[in-house]
């Protein structure tokens, strides 16, 4: 393996400005002003390529690691031609995240939520003892794969209505473990689970969108269709659930800004949700700075209608301090819905023109793009980056054996919280 020179970073308080050393796996503002992201700083503001590290590490000048990991892969983007063609884009770029060997592609996870895994397990910092992890799915299936491949001990907590999700194309190593919360439950519920298990002795949050690493690996999308195009685009699409991945494109934006080489313009942001479960567009759509209030019963339901269960967080960053509302206020852009046939109908036409199958939060996004186009929201020649956050998945399945994994505990919504922790504790004795 070639000899990797760590980056050089700080952190950047969002609220007050300070600038801080990444010392102990930070999370937010050592002074706690108001809820905000921290944000890396790199000490190199012009983006280099290193082609001569494996995989995501290509892209490490501006990721916060201090060391690489075995099997990881990365983006690529290419120019579209049949789905561009359908749809009569001049310049359409594809970003795939996935298994597609034949463009280069070889996340065996099929999600971006690898590149992700990736940087965070990379950032090496951490605290001793067992990372904590929530998740849809996605991040839980690639975050699996990253640690247990690579021997770092991680507790998944996942909904059992989405355990299908954790596929692999070997057993997991016992350094990792999955809890759930039972069926009728959602990622929402998954969170309380893990927010149980950081209170105990010996295990740590990963984060989510407050942990640098997380928002800077999915930034490594962006890092790779500039790179490609050779200018900044002009509108980015993208499916969401929290809002992590846009922010983190928002974020990349304003580095390559700093840059110089590459433009001066904000890609306008056209995000897209699974309808009926649209907190994230509802708020938009009235700008509203947080979040509206939700019924959990109604909000439950919802979830339990869309394909694209990925796309079912309650409680995204959105209002805080460097999160989303503030992302779309800056770079502008609009965030649409799309239904389940809607994606099934788009899915298809993206195997057909481009050769490939797209997982359900990805078939929103090409959804969304085709109704952009249909509305006029976006410009024929205009430069447009679609961000595929997943796919290759059946094609993996396809060439490949699979196992799923299935959960050590699983445990009732109304579970008592002491007796939740006294069997988590127990399961890494």
């Amino acid at each position: 393996m070639t000899n990797f020179i760590p980056t050089k970073y700080q952190l950047i308080s969002l609220c007050c400005g300070e600038e801080f050393a990444d010392k102990n796996w930070e999370l937010q503002c050592p002074h706690l002003h108001q809820p905000s992201l921290i944000r890396a700083g790199y000490e190199s503001t012009r983006f280099e390529l290193h082609p001569e590290y494996a995989g995501i590490y290509k892209f490490a000048a501006w990721l916060p690691v201090e060391r690489m990991l075995e099997g990881s892969g990365s983006p690529i983007t290419f120019k579209s031609e049949g789905l561009a063609g359908l749809l009569g884009l001049k310049q359409l770029y594809i970003t795939f995240n996935g298994y597609w060997p034949e463009r280069g592609a070889f996340m065996k996870s099929g999600t971006f939520k690898e590149c992700e895994a990736f940087s965070v397990c990379s950032r090496t910092n951490s605290s001793k003892g067992v990372m904590v992890v929530a998740s849809a799915g996605n991040t839980a299936r690639a975050f699996a794969r990253v640690c247990s491949q690579n021997k770092i001990p991680l507790l998944l907590s996942v909904p059992m209505d989405n355990i299908q999700a954790l596929w692999f194309d070997s057993p997991l190593d016992p350094c990792v473990k999955i809890i759930a919360c039972e069926k009728g439950g959602d990622y929402f519920d998954a969170i309380h689970l893990s927010n149980l298990a950081v209170e105990l002795d010996g295990f740590y949050p990963e984060g989510g969108a407050r942990n640098v690493a997380r928002r800077d690996g999915m930034g490594t999308t962006v890092l790779s269709a500039v790179t490609t195009i050779g200018k900044i685009p002009d509108y980015y699409f993208q499916a969401i659930g929290s809002g992590t991945g846009a922010i983190a494109a928002w974020e990349a934006n304003l580095r390559f800004l700093a840059d110089g080489r590459f433009g001066s313009n904000k890609m306008k942001l056209m995000l897209s949700q699974n309808a009926p479960f649209l907190p994230i567009k509802e708020a938009w759509d009235l700008r509203s700075p947080t979040i509206l209030p939700m019924d959990d019963d109604l909000a439950r339901k919802q979830i339990e209608e869309i394909n694209a269960k990925v796309l079912s967080n309650r409680k995204p960053p959105y209002g805080i301090k460097g999160g989303l509302f503030d992302a779309l206020s800056d770079a502008g852009g609009a965030i649409l819905a799309a239904t389940n046939k809607e994606a099934e109908k788009a899915s298809a036409l993206f195997l057909q023109h481009e050769g490939n199958d797209v997982e359900p939060a990805a078939a929103v996004a090409v959804a969304s793009l085709i109704k952009a186009v249909k509305e006029k929201l976006i410009e024929q020649d205009s430069v447009v980056m679609l961000n595929i956050t997943g796919g290759g998945i059946e094609k993996f399945k396809q060439e490949n054996s699979v196992c799923y994994a299935t959960p050590e505990k699983i445990f009732a919504l109304n579970e008592d919280p002491q007796e939740i922790k006294r069997q988590i504790a127990k399961l890494f004795r």
